[in-house]
């Protein structure tokens, strides 16, 4: 028999400007109050914290006159996409990653705040900050959500619940921007909960009673179990988290294969090894592009793709990193996204070679007219960029042809880095590409095309 409590979580501060009740962003202070289950000891030393619709909730706390309003983060043009939105957008069906035009169909008075990156990173950092307060043990996960292991932190601070609680106030208070947070057991579970927990909410499930709790859920709950996965399961008949717990592992292996078979049994039974770690080392680099018209134009679609290699080439380098597989994404007018990647025999961060690898990608699809909606290059299997340069110096020549023979334009991959170098410097002081590839110093006619980077928050 399980047995439900639920306590109440009164909030006494107020935002600056906000009458007593009143929610700064819109939603009635009273609307839905966080809820936890019971405050235990550390048998649930787990935090998962989540900034509610992010980079919408950071528009409506710096101007006044958007809260309470169907807000949206994104490009305003008829090609733009939702980066962002509010739940006042959200009750309308609008969601991130959505077109806009459909967006603005579902809500026609909808309000659209253009990108302020800076001002996203900064309330970032001051959240980061606030959570490193508590335990040194935080992983950030993205820009807006992170786990905390707070069992070294509960003599100080008290049970996980309580300072779950704290950090929810701190954040209300400095930054003035609502979060969600699920404590837990496991990684999974303590994100399964922030996600229940929404908006603006706290939910806790004891340890002895995640099993039970899990089993009504849809597969689909669970953290690491993808639409592809998703879909599989269904289609077998897997539609709970019960289900899966109840089933012959290596029934549930032939069907979504042996390692997410394993790992989803676990997840299904409550069980998740995976610690928090502090330091979330970089998995990729990228850079993609949504372009306002739609390119069919072979030689405009080369020199796009100069520029998001250029790009990339500059994140890897400033980052330190360097990385060994390449990824072409190209997304049609249909909506259509093909992918395909080439894996070098060492990571690298120069721009040619990234330049050279996704030409030799895009010349493979063989596009012809085809027309183009979205391209993007990204590197993964990073690493650090040092370590990547010393291995290319002590390896064998098999592995780098060009240190001797040079390429095409009859340079070393040496004197490639020395370009990388000085046009890092450049860019560095007077901003811009600086020092480019020639086919991008005539390019005026591409200069509007380009729409937005594509970057999403789906808080």
């Amino acid at each position: 028999m399980i047995v439900h409590t639920r306590v109440v979580v009164h909030r006494s501060h107020r935002h600056p400007g906000t009458l007593a009740g009143e929610h700064p962003f819109g939603r009635p202070a009273g609307d839905r109050p966080p809820e936890v289950a019971r405050v235990s000891g550390v048998a649930e030393p787990i935090l998962h914290v989540d900034m509610d619709a992010f980079f919408a909730s950071v528009e409506q706390r710096d101007d006044p006159a958007l809260r309470g309003l169907p807000v949206v983060v994104g490009g305003a043009g008829g090609r733009g996409v939702v980066a962002a939105a509010s739940y006042e957008a959200r009750r309308f069906g609008v969601r991130s990653a959505m077109p806009m035009v459909r967006a603005r169909r579902l809500c026609p008075h909808l309000v659209v705040a253009p990108h302020r990156f800076e001002a996203y990173r900064e309330a970032s950092r001051q959240v980061m900050e606030i959570l490193q307060g508590y335990t040194p043990l935080v992983e950030p996960l993205s820009i807006d959500e992170a786990f905390l292991d707070v069992s070294g932190a509960v003599r100080l601070f008290g049970p996980p619940v309580e300072i779950a609680r704290r950090i929810r106030l701190e954040v209300r208070e400095q930054v003035a921007l609502p979060c969600s947070i699920g404590v837990g057991s496991t990684k999974s579970v303590a994100k399964l909960l922030s996600a229940k927990a929404k908006p603006d909410g706290l939910l806790h499930w004891p340890a002895d009673e995640v099993g039970a709790r899990l089993r009504p859920l849809h597969v689909s709950e669970l953290w690491g179990a993808g639409p592809k996965t998703v879909e599989r399961l269904t289609a077998y008949g897997f539609r709970t988290v019960g289900q899966l717990a109840d089933a012959d592992l290596r029934t549930l292996q032939r069907v979504v294969g042996e390692v997410t078979g394993n790992h989803l049994h676990h997840l299904a039974h409550g069980r998740d090894p995976r610690s928090v770690t502090p330091t979330n080392p970089t998995k990729s680099v990228s850079a993609e592009q949504t372009y306002d018209e739609d390119i069919d134009d072979p030689d405009v679609l080369r020199r796009q793709l100069l520029r998001l290699c250029e790009k990339v080439g500059r994140r890897l380098r400033t980052a330190g990193l360097a990385g060994r597989t390449i990824t072409l994404k190209v997304r049609f007018a249909s909506f259509e996204t093909v992918t395909r990647s080439s894996t070098l025999p060492a990571p690298t961060d120069r721009t040619h070679d990234l330049v050279t690898v996704a030409t030799g990608l895009l010349d493979g699809l063989r596009l012809e007219r085809a027309r183009v909606r979205l391209l993007g290059v990204g590197v993964s299997n990073v690493g650090d960029g040092d370590t990547a340069r010393q291995l290319s110096l002590d390896a064998p020549a098999e592995l780098f042809p060009l240190e001797a023979t040079g390429d095409a334009t009859g340079w070393s991959d040496r004197r490639w880095e020395d370009v990388d170098r000085v046009a890092d410097t450049v860019a560095e002081r007077f901003g811009g590409l600086g020092v480019s590839f020639a086919a991008l110093l005539d390019d005026d006619d591409d200069e509007a095309r380009p729409g937005r980077d594509g970057r999403h928050d789906d808080g």
